[in-house]
């Protein structure tokens, strides 16, 4: 078909003077109609300033008909005899036909949304995508500023900004948008790409765009950007609470309106684990969580038991192992809500709209753990295929961060179990110091440490204090402690001074890690503290190992360290400790302690230990409050590491219970001293004991003269029990040995065994000193607080 030029002539005040067929075919107008009169009483509207200065582009007229009709339009000066500019040819090409053309067709039915604007941002063409997203024909967006079609949103104002600065920098240009369209029911994400668009001079006449629908892209980015969330925001503490808690949050309400959170009970008890029920599943709601504050359509409180039926698709999921699909219409679905209806009728309100439901096993290391719950109530998709893949990884990760959690429980339980039975329950009588005790085991990730205290009686009524802190934390740490402490009492046994205990402990630790493998001797390093007490010298005898110093509280006076050099720790080996001793009066306190009271990383040592002594000087009714008000004053709210603390008031056994006698080295004074032994007992009002007092006396006064040397003691101390001890100048310790029948020796210490409650001897500064304990016959002896 032929094409006609549509054109017109202007003079130079704008007259129309020519008319062609095609302007008439275009515009409906005769030329009679038009000729002589202003070309102006053509247009729908003004034409643009731009246009006009390029004497070109998309002009907008009115049809004889009254319809708005837009023209590509080109003006070419018509020049007179001088070159003066006497008028205009108007020159435009009649708009084409929809659905001409392969391109036409391309366009038209493209997949993606596809327009083209004129340089003001109005509307020249859109193809059916656009329309269909619209919901309104390409004839009612043609010529339209764009604004005026959509709502005055951000996202519109930046859709129209990219338009400008295309027309503007005569580039092109891309980007990523996420909004809703008329005719859409929900927001779209978009991939958009604008460009420019050139006449055949090069002038910018248009911008063109194409918007692909990346909706599944977008939402599979988000789901990889929550997997990639979840790896940092699931499982920060070793908590199975906090870490449910952690999953909820995480998904609501970015992936669901609401979420829940069932674990089985044996994972909140750290028990083993038993087989998955069949039927209808009890779980333990641990954590919930809403788009609605409070969580109202929750059916199950927090710590209340939950029961999911045998059909439901949470029970599903537990006996299937794999993430169970419901959606609005189904039978099971239907079933589900109408039982949530029916458990808690208070927040079915908050469960209208309630549409799709995705249920995922919590599954780790082949158990299985529990069930993760997410509904979708505002949000307008139902779940879908691609929604169980994602559910399943996340839920493979939440539930290997509660089984690490469940495994840390188990195992701190475990360590604190052995611990307990480890640690001393309850401290033996003695009436050298009156003692409290606290024990703090930390609740960091790193476990249960190896700190320890104990209290041990010794020979002449003397006491032993230890602390001590194993390095590192858990169950192996536990273990070492239980060792150290049990070789501790052994060597306490042999009665050895305070530095050469340690000393024997430093070998026993060096020789535990040169047995064990390279992984074990940071576990076995230890510190550790030994101080005895005498109660009846008033001496406190002490050594260190790698351990911080006690504090002295003096009657009446401040808390102050004991000034004492502090030997390497445990299993270093080679290094010598050093003993300490000061005197002390009756009523002085010393405090023992592990350094997980004063030190910690977010703390001042020094500060700690002002903290610690000025808490130690406040009057307290009891050494148990003394003890209590230490801790609150001292330590943060949660500690990063074990605390032990032992707290010791002195006692002392004056000279009305003490008695002692220097013996010459004459076989025959024995016999006197037996009856000095026997008329202190009088004294004492202890006769029922003076028949075998009189024995040990003369047996052990007997072997000091024979086989000891000079100086020769005898001392008597009441106490808890009747104590006999005879000193000499000799190191070398008794043995007991069975008499052959003949023999006229030997039976003496024999004897001595047999009749007391308990025996033996220790090495001192000049000697040895050999023991007998016998019980009161009235009971232990009261023994008065200072």
């Amino acid at each position: 078909m032929e094409r006609v030029a549509a054109a017109a002539v202007l003079d130079a005040l704008g007259r129309v003077t020519g008319w062609s067929e095609g302007a008439r075919t275009l515009t409906g107008r005769t030329a009679a109609q038009v000729v002589g009169r202003p070309a102006a009483d053509l247009l729908a509207e003004a034409v643009p300033a731009a246009v006009l200065a390029a004497r070109a582009g998309t002009v907008a007229l009115r049809h004889a008909d009254g319809r708005r009709t837009e023209i590509a339009l080109t003006a070419s000066p018509v020049l007179g005899a001088d070159g003066e500019t006497t008028g205009y040819v108007l020159t435009a090409d009649p708009p084409r036909t929809p659905g001409t053309g392969l391109a036409e067709q391309a366009f038209q039915q493209a997949s993606m949304s596809m327009s083209v604007f004129d340089v003001q941002q109005r509307y020249l063409r859109v193809n059916d995508a656009v329309c269909r997203a619209a919901g309104l024909p390409e004839e009612s967006l043609r010529g339209r500023f764009f604004l005026d079609t959509v709502e005055d949103l951000p996202h519109t104002r930046g859709f129209l900004s990219h338009l400008r600065q295309v027309v503007e920098t005569g580039r092109p240009t891309r980007y990523e948008s996420f909004t809703g369209a008329p005719a859409l029911s929900r927001e779209h994400a978009w991939s958009i790409e604008m460009w420019p668009l050139r006449d055949p001079g090069g002038e910018l006449t248009a911008v063109a765009l194409a918007a692909f629908d990346s909706t599944e892209q977008y939402l599979a980015r988000l789901r990889l950007a929550l997997l990639n969330e979840a790896a940092t925001s699931i499982g920060t503490t070793l908590d199975v609470v906090r870490t449910a808690e952690e999953v909820v949050e995480l998904i609501v309400p970015r992936y669901a309106d609401f979420a829940s959170v069932d674990l089985l009970d044996w994972v909140l008890s750290a028990e083993e684990l038993p087989g998955l029920p069949q039927g209808d599943i009890v779980l333990r709601r641990v954590a919930h969580g809403s788009a609605n504050e409070g969580t109202p359509e929750a059916a199950v409180p927090i710590g209340e038991t939950e029961v999911h039926l045998e059909w439901s698709p949470p029970a599903r999921a537990l006996r299937e192992g794999r993430a169970v699909v419901s959606q609005a219409g189904e039978r099971e679905f239907r079933r589900w809500v109408q039982e949530r209806n029916a458990r808690a009728p208070e927040g079915r309100r908050y469960r209208q709209g309630v549409h799709s439901m995705i249920a995922v096993p919590l599954r780790a290391r082949g158990v299985l753990l529990g069930v993760a719950v997410g509904v979708r109530m505002r949000h307008p998709d139902d779940y879908a295929s691609d929604d169980t893949v994602f559910a399943e990884e996340l839920g493979s990760r939440a539930a290997v961060c509660i089984d690490n959690a469940r495994r840390f429980a188990r195992e701190r339980s475990t360590a604190l179990a052995l611990q307990h039975s480890l640690l001393p329950s309850g401290l033996p009588g003695q009436a050298a110091v009156e003692v409290a005790h606290r024990y703090l085991p930390c609740g960091s990730v790193a476990g249960i440490g190896g700190d320890w205290f104990d209290v041990i009686p010794l020979s002449g009524s003397r006491v032993a204090l230890v602390v001590g802190d194993v390095v590192g934390h858990g169950i192996r740490s536990s273990a070492t402690m239980g060792r150290l402490r049990t070789a501790v009492r052994t060597l306490a046994d042999v009665d050895l001074p305070p530095d050469e205990l340690l000393t024997h402990l430093d070998d026993l630790v060096t020789h535990l890690a040169a047995d064990g493998s390279g992984e074990e001797v940071a576990e076995l390093g230890a510190t550790c503290l030994y101080a005895v007490y005498d109660p009846v010298s008033r001496r406190l005898a002490l050594a260190a190992a790698g351990h911080p110093a006690p504090a002295v509280v003096l009657p009446g006076g401040e808390a102050a360290l004991v000034p004492m050099t502090a030997g390497p720790p445990l299993g270093v080996g080679g290094l010598p400790f050093e003993a300490t001793e000061l005197d002390l009066p009756e009523g002085a306190v010393v405090a023992l302690y592990t350094d997980g009271l004063i030190e910690d990383r977010d703390r001042d040592v020094d500060r700690a230990t002002e903290e610690m002594c000025r808490a130690l000087s406040a009057p307290a009714d009891s050494l148990e409050d003394l003890g209590d008000n230490v801790l609150k004053a001292v330590l943060p709210e949660q500690p990063s590491d074990d605390v032990a603390l032992l707290l010791a008031r002195t006692r002392a056994l004056g000279g009305d219970r003490v008695a002692t006698w220097d013996v010459p080295p004459d076989p025959a004074e024995v016999a006197y001293f037996r009856q000095a032994a026997t008329e202190r007992l009088a004294d004492w009002g202890l006769d029922e004991a003076a028949f075998v007092t009189e024995l040990v006396v003369s047996e052990l006064v007997t072997n000091a003269i024979r086989y000891g040397e000079s100086p020769i003691q005898l001392r008597l101390i009441r106490d808890r029990a009747l104590i006999c001890e005879v000193s000499d100048g000799s190191s070398t310790s008794p043995h007991l040995r069975r008499a052959h029948a003949f023999d006229e020796g030997g039976r003496g210490l024999l004897l001595v065994a047999q009749l007391t409650q308990r025996w033996g001897s220790r090495q001192t500064g000049s000697g040895k000193t050999i023991w007998a304990e016998q019980p009161l016959p009235q009971g232990p002896l009261p023994v008065s607080d200072p």
